[in-house]
């Protein structure tokens, strides 16, 4: 538990300089930070796909997430509309898949070998080409395509929509501190009344830790916390003028349903460790397993609150 806690601070820590850096420097650090962490997650993916049987192009998977961090920042850049940009981000995935399919057929030979070092005998070259394109393809949307929504978050006043670029980055600043906010009220709360009440469990063939009690207790508690957080943002200049842009009520929607979206991210990734057969992703984060395990309910928090600040702001 020390270490963990530990890890935690540390990570803590490195989000308030971010945040730091954010509002007096510049926004692209954090989204230097989210292409880190999405590379890490993506290769622990890889490796998860790999445990499963799911063979897949490691490498391609690793530099996809470059790939859509630079289609975002100048997608952004060019007042490409968000969605032509997400749009973008995903015809890249699929060229992708596409692509390493045809490698596969292509490179014969190459892909023989790979079929007998790996002791495949029951497909032919083509069909073992596919599925390996199409495991990748798996790999390049879940976690990257869906957490590197986390860059448009982060440039939301850049969006082109109505008289949001007069908040000046502000806009952006509350969105993905709402982001952080969200997933780590509802995981460090879920935890503590787990473990205080406990109770029937949640998805015990999945998660045999998470109860239901925690699950409620966690929704709970990051809506009350979340509140708070709003009416303080709402009493500081700085955030006073986005604030006015959405009702307390409105806010607090988006949070309740982010808090279901967090734990429901967070068993889907236990549920793939699952299939794997491992305890952890990896082990790059002491005490928290690794980078996956850690981003696990931002990966679907992330798109999420996306689409609902968009629907609630801009529409």
């Amino acid at each position: 538990m020390k270490t963990r806690l530990l890890t935690s601070l540390c990570i803590v820590l490195i989000i308030a300089l971010l945040f730091v850096f954010e509002v007096f420097v510049s926004p692209y650090f954090f989204d230097a930070f989210f292409l880190v962490i999405s590379t890490l997650a993506a290769y622990e993916m890889s490796m998860l796909l790999t445990r499963m049987g799911r063979f897949n192009n490691s490498i391609v998977i690793l530099i996809y997430p470059a790939l859509v961090a630079v289609a975002s920042v100048l997608g952004l850049y060019y007042n490409i509309n968000i969605g032509d940009i997400l749009l973008i981000n995903l015809a890249l995935a699929v060229l992708v898949f596409l692509l390493c399919f045809l490698w596969g057929v292509i490179f014969k030979k190459q892909t023989i070998n790979e079929m007998r070092i790996r002791e495949i005998k029951d497909q032919k070259f083509a069909k073992f080409s596919f599925k390996k394109a199409l495991n990748t393809l798996i790999g390049l949307l879940y976690p990257t395509f869906l957490f590197l929504t986390m860059i448009l978050l982060n440039h939301f006043d850049e969006v082109g929509f109505g008289n949001i670029a007069d908040f000046d980055g502000r806009i952006a600043v509350f969105i993905i501190l709402t982001a952080f906010l969200i997933p780590m009220f509802t995981d460090s709360f879920a935890m503590l009344c787990g473990m205080l009440i406990g109770g029937k469990k949640l998805v015990p063939k999945i998660s045999p830790n998470k109860t239901i009690s925690g699950a409620i207790g966690g929704s709970i508690f990051c809506v009350l916390l979340s509140a708070c957080v709003y009416l303080i943002l709402g009493s500081i200049d700085y955030f006073a003028s986005v604030i006015s842009n959405i009702a307390i009520w409105e806010y607090l929607i988006i949070v309740v349903i982010g808090s279901v979206v967090a734990q429901a991210g967070d068993i889907f990734e236990s549920f793939l460790k699952r299939k794997a057969g491992v305890k952890d992703s990896g082990k790059l984060l002491p005490g928290h397993g690794g980078m996956l395990d850690r981003i696990d309910s931002y990966i679907c928090v992330s798109p999420y609150l996306l689409l609902a600040f968009v629907c609630f702001i801009l529409i």
